[in-house]
């Protein structure tokens, strides 16, 4: 069953990976290049050289669940990237994964609570 949502905090892995890696692989990533904690429950964003593959990996209880697609045409834009792991909302998420581009936009303040 897929349980990802606006719920869960998704960070963007913003080098490109080699899609062979799996669990393990794409946990090391996380731990050892974006010095975070791959079973936290955070969700994180991985795309190939060509960005016509994703994958995200997430901890849900017991275990570890990998997200994979392949585009046959067209590739993935990321949101702009940002200096080290770049955190995306769950809106810039599904809009990459749906081939969206945004071209300008503003975004209305909201409230937003302050990350520990």
């Amino acid at each position: 069953m897929f349980s990802l949502g606006s719920s869960h905090r998704y960070y963007l892995f913003t080098s490109p990976v080699d899609m062979r890696k799996g669990f393990n692989g794409l946990g090391g990533l996380v731990r050892n290049n974006m010095c975070k904690e791959p079973t936290s429950g955070e969700v994180f964003v991985f795309l190939n050289r060509n960005r016509n593959l994703i994958k995200l990996l997430h901890w849900e209880h017991g275990g570890f669940v990998i997200y994979y697609k392949k585009l046959e045409r067209g590739t993935f834009v990321p949101p702009v990237p940002s200096s080290g792991p770049q955190s995306i909302r769950w809106p810039e998420l599904v809009m990459m994964i749906e081939g969206i581009q945004v071209e300008k936009f503003r975004q209305k303040p909201r409230y937003e609570l302050a990350e520990n």
